[in-house]
């Protein structure tokens, strides 16, 4: 298993973990598999969307503060229970195709790490899933 460590930037955003999945997967020469991509947190999450428009990370943002506000009544004692539910409705978890080297997504998409109690330093861990390359294999 690999851990990436990152720093978030603010309370709620969506932080392009895209290229780190893609510089992992070829360092490591995985070739022909799947990675499973897991958050430990439970104020955070992941998803896969649009990649190509920066403002669509933002409208989720501003989505998801508007479906889930903060809200002093919530009962848990933190203050982020907010956080909490996004997380369960974002999920902590996604498993990504690799071929021929390559991560797999469509031609819009990337891979976010969803952020809704930071700014904090978060780990991610990544699984691969398929034939390890042999030592001097291509």
């Amino acid at each position: 298993m690999e851990t990436l460590e990152l720093r978030t930037p603010c309370r709620e955003a969506l932080v392009r973990i895209t290229p780190a999945l893609r510089e992992l997967v070829a360092a490591k020469n995985w070739r022909d598999g799947a990675i499973v991509v897991f958050c430990p947190h439970t104020t955070a999450g992941l998803t896969v969307n649009e990649d190509a428009d920066p403002d669509v990370a933002a409208d989720m943002v501003t989505t998801m503060a508007r479906l889930v506000p903060r809200d002093p009544r919530y009962r848990h004692a933190e203050g982020n229970s907010d956080a909490h539910v996004k997380t369960t409705l974002v999920g902590p978890s996604l498993t990504l195709l690799v071929a021929d080297g390559q991560l797999r997504l469509g031609t819009w998409q990337g891979v976010y790490l969803c952020e809704w109690d930071g700014p904090r330093t978060r780990n991610v861990w990544v699984q691969w899933l398929g034939q390890t390359p042999q030592q001097g294999a291509p």
